[in-house]
Order: structure tokens, then sequence, then C-alpha cells
């Protein structure tokens, strides 16, 4: 192929891009919730199927639907029960936080860095009702979300199957033996990606909850939720749950050795288990870069803002698996993945 005709297809590779890119971030209140309904479908459709061989389809599909709203209420009510406590214990102490910003403000403008008075006045009633208006506000479009989730969870659901059968007569065909290579791979990673998040969830929120206890950083338990449900967003969930309960600690410990003590203590559990524990347990079972995760976090997360984060790495896993599909396009699965990338030859 000439060179002018290889540059003019890099430019309409790079411009296809952009394109794509912009569509998917101006209409984020679509793709995101369809993605998200393709990554549910990945993990309930096991369950589907089971319960297809011992009952007729329609209450096979209604009781895979009813499981996985009861998971995501018990998700969600411990998020919110984690925090409506929270919330509490602020609104019981609010005067400690407005003391403390007081007294650091003093302390700033005795060292000669004026701070303007009349922000201290956003720091008050008014200014709480303002974040918890806020709060509502974003819960109010999470709902939203998860109804869209859920309307693409059923329709997939309803056309699974007959998906299955159109792909299994294209399976004579190269292009349809990969599709469904890369669908059945996809679906394996997606779950294992799945327990290994859960598993190091549970364990963060337990660790957390133990040493707020220890440090007397109230309210623990919450805390420990708390931890618990943004540990599945990678990287950013674990600061906000270490930056969070160090906040309130500033205004419960009376020594800055203690306040140091709590942000390095949480610091270090995030640490290992993020940086030690994720590594080994997730390794063989998904082998992907970290600097590949921690650009799919912060890129879909600038899409499609927390639900993005969210859904990163399960797009990257998709990415990586179908560019491992073909010998075109392997050596971006290999530069992706923490190792080789897996070998389709023999399937080429």
């Amino acid at each position: 192929m000439p060179v002018t005709d290889r540059l003019t297809l890099s430019l309409l590779a790079v411009c296809t891009a952009i394109l794509v890119v912009i569509a998917l971030y101006l209409a984020s209140a679509i793709f995101a919730p369809l993605a998200f309904g393709l990554f549910v479908l990945a993990l309930v459709w096991p369950m589907q199927k089971a319960l297809q061989e011992r009952m007729p389809r329609g209450l096979a599909l209604f009781l895979t639907l009813l499981a996985t709203i009861v998971v995501f209420l018990a998700f969600g009510s411990v998020v919110a029960w984690a925090l409506s406590s929270i919330a509490d214990w602020l609104i019981t102490n609010i005067a400690r936080f407005q003391a403390l910003y007081v007294q650091k403000t003093d302390w700033l403008e005795e060292h000669g860095i004026f701070v303007v008075g009349t922000l201290a006045d956003t720091f008050d009633v008014g200014w709480l009702i303002r974040m918890f208006q806020e709060v509502a506000r974003q819960l109010n479009r999470l709902a939203g979300f998860g109804i869209l989730i859920f309307v693409f969870l059923m329709l997939a659901l309803l056309e699974t199957e007959e998906f299955r059968q159109r792909l299994a007569q294209l399976g004579k065909q190269e292009q349809g033996g990969k599709l469904i290579d890369a669908a059945r791979e996809i679906a394996v990673k997606f779950r294992k990606y799945m327990i290994v998040r859960t598993q190091l969830s549970i364990l963060t929120g337990l660790a957390v909850w133990g040493f707020a206890s220890l440090a007397g950083v109230e309210p623990a338990p919450a805390w420990g939720l708390l931890a618990f449900a943004l540990n599945y967003i990678p990287f950013i969930g674990s600061f906000v749950a270490t930056l969070l309960p160090g906040i309130f600690a500033m205004v419960q410990l009376d020594t800055w050795l203690g306040i140091a003590l709590v942000f390095a203590g949480l610091g270090i559990i995030q640490f290992l288990i993020g940086n030690y524990l994720e590594p080994l347990v997730a390794g063989a079972a998904l082998s992907i870069s970290p600097f590949a995760v921690v650009f799919a976090v912060f890129f879909w997360g600038f899409l499609w803002g927390i639900p993005g984060a969210f859904i990163g790495v399960p797009i990257l896993i998709t990415a990586i698996v179908i560019c491992a599909q073909y010998p075109s396009s392997r050596w971006i699965a290999t530069l992706l993945s923490g190792g080789t990338a897996p070998d389709h030859s023999a399937k080429s």
C-alpha cells in the first residue's frame, strides 16, 4: 500500500476515534446505561440459562431480573445507610467543624495568609442543606440511570438466546466463530473481575471498620461500609474512602499525631490491598496493564462520571479480548495486557 494511502487511512482512523469519543460523551445518557446493561447481562446470564432448563422462559427471566434487583437494592441500602449515618453524625457535630474552620483560618491569618472572612459564613447550616440537596439530585439521577440499565438488561435477556443462535449460524464463517469465542471469554473475565473486586471490597471494608474503631473515628461501621462500596471504583473510590474519614478525624482527635496516624493507617490499608493483594489475586485471571487500568478508569470517568469510572475496566477487558482475536490488532491486546496476549492463532 502506498505511503499516502496509509497516511490517509491513519488520519481517517484518528478522526473516526475522535468522533466516536464525542458521541459517547454527548450521548452518555444512553451509552452509559447500555454498557452497564450489557455488563450485568454477562454476569447474570448463567443464572438465566440454568433457570430456563427447569422452568418456562418467561418465569426464568422474571426470577433473574428479580434477583438482580434485590442485589442492587441491597447494595444501594448499604450505601444509603452509611451515608445517612455519616450525615447524622455531621449534623450533630457541625459546630465542631465550624470551630475547626475558624481556628485554622485564624492561624493562617496570624502567619500572614489572609482568608476572606465571609468564607466562614458558607460553612454553616445553609451550606449543609445545599450539600444534601446536591446529594439528593445525584441520587435521583442514579435512580433514572438504574431504570435504564434494567430496561436494556431485560431486552438483552429476551434476545440473548436468539442472538446466540444467529452467531451459531455464522459460526461456520471465520467472523462468526471469533465473535462467539470473544463473547464467551469476555463474559468469563467479567465474572472473575467482579469476584475479585467483591472479595477485595469486603476485605477493605472490614479493615477500615476495624481501624476506625481502634482509632476512635466515628461512625466506624459507616466508614467500613462506605469503603466496601467505594472500592468497586478503582483508585478514585479508595482515595475518597481514605480522605473522608481523615477529614472527620480532624475534629474528633486532639493531636496532629493522631490525625496523621489515621491518614497513614488508612493509606496503608488501601496501598496493601490495592497494590499488593489485588495484583496477586487478579494476576493470571485478568492480566491487565496497571497503566491501562488507570487510563481506563479516568478516561471513562471523564466521559461518563462515576458510572464511567466503574465500567472503565470492563470496557478495557472487552477491548483486549476483541483485539486478541485478530492478528492485525493482537499487538494492541499485548500492549494493554499485563503480559502476553492470549494466542488465538490456532482459531484464526
